[in-house]
């Protein structure tokens, strides 16, 4: 194996040399003139993208990013958001708990901190949603501290630099020791975009486009011919597949009858349609639907996969009374204050397929 550490000042003004030509335009991002030019990214936004980056897609946030920062374009507006609101916003963004802490953090900024975030990882990471990753990309990006940020892409990029073989999860202390080693003192923020920039532009996980790569020529996976193989990962369970009910009651009026789900689990403080639990199980008793009523099954089924599990969800109908006295975690929403976009996305595609019907 090459020894990169020895040149890890070399290698990393190399790919800054390159980040500087062909960084991606991200709506959060100053981009490379701009910051040699003085101009500080903004810490909010950065931090939003960030919790908006988990598990999710940069083509996907982007246009929630925009509606957030129009409507919220402080800490301190987003802090003083009703939750129904930014929850509304979130929805189809998945992993809920994520607004959640999103709305907890930025209370906690506003309030504790005057609006300004803490520029330190430590200072960061005590905040609520914050966690060693996320700590991480915000004090490097918005603050050019010289944290290691290990994300997807730059695990690939670190696994094929080394040509490491030990697979995730557990090559990943490996892999971000090494990052840690090609970080340099000077531009740490762009170092850490441009790793990144490198994984989702070339060093891809499928066909990477080693021949202009940066990189080539250290490369050790390019020069074993084992670049396409890494990062290799632990194989995963099969997914189980759950399965319930839920219950689609609209008044001859257009209004339709919601229910707000728990604070804690999936999809946790949204609003949704009633239904059942989620069970492993087919023989579960159903449960009793909101109201009596000549409730119809749909011919379709709701097929939804989140991260640990498959779930098949059965639609039932039926018109829901006028005079229909909600409880206390049920709603009825107005036909022309109902959108079917502030659905989780499980709860729209029961939506669609009634409308479907």
């Amino acid at each position: 194996m090459r020894d990169l550490n020895s040149q890890s000042q070399p290698q990393s003004s190399i790919l800054l040399e390159w980040y500087d030509q062909h960084a991606r335009s991200l709506p959060w991002r100053i981009s490379p003139a701009d910051r040699a030019a003085g101009v500080w990214p903004d810490p909010y936004r950065i931090w939003l993208s960030e919790v908006m980056l988990q598990q999710t897609t940069v083509a996907a946030v982007k246009d929630y990013f925009h509606r957030f920062t129009s409507r919220w374009p402080t800490v301190a507006d987003l802090a003083a958001a009703p939750d129904a609101d930014v929850m509304a916003e979130w929805a189809g963004l998945g992993y809920y708990a994520r607004a959640r802490n999103l709305l907890k953090c930025a209370r906690v900024v506003a309030q504790d901190y005057g609006g300004i975030f803490p520029n330190t990882y430590d200072g960061l990471i005590a905040l609520p949603g914050i966690g060693p990753y996320t700590a991480a990309a915000i004090s490097a990006i918005a603050f050019d501290r010289q944290a290691t940020v290990l994300d997807g892409n730059v695990e690939r990029v670190m696994a094929r630099l080394y040509d490491i073989h030990v697979p995730l999860p557990t090559s990943k202390p490996q892999l971000k020791e090494k990052a840690a080693a090609l970080t340099p003192a000077e531009r740490p923020g762009d170092h850490a975009q441009a790793v990144m920039d490198l994984g989702a532009t070339i060093c891809t996980p499928r066909n990477p486009a080693c021949g202009i790569c940066p990189w080539r020529t250290p490369c050790a996976a390019r020069a074993a011919g084992t670049a396409t193989e890494l990062p290799k990962k632990t194989p995963k369970k099969p997914k189980p597949t759950r399965i319930g009910i839920v219950y689609l009651a609209r008044s001859a009026a257009g209004d339709w009858l919601l229910e707000q789900r728990p604070d804690k689990g999936l999809l946790g403080g949204m609003l949704g349609w009633p239904g059942s639990d989620w069970t492993d199980s087919p023989d579960s008793p159903a449960p009793a639907p909101p109201f009596e009523a000549d409730w119809q099954l749909l011919n379709a089924e709701v097929r939804h996969t989140f991260t640990h599990f498959h779930l098949i969800l059965r639609v039932m109908l039926a018109e829901l009374p006028a005079e229909f006295a909600a409880e206390e975690n049920q709603r009825v929403i107005a036909r022309h204050d109902f959108k079917p976009t502030d659905l989780p996305t499980v709860m729209r595609k029961a939506f669609d397929l009634w409308k479907g019907c």
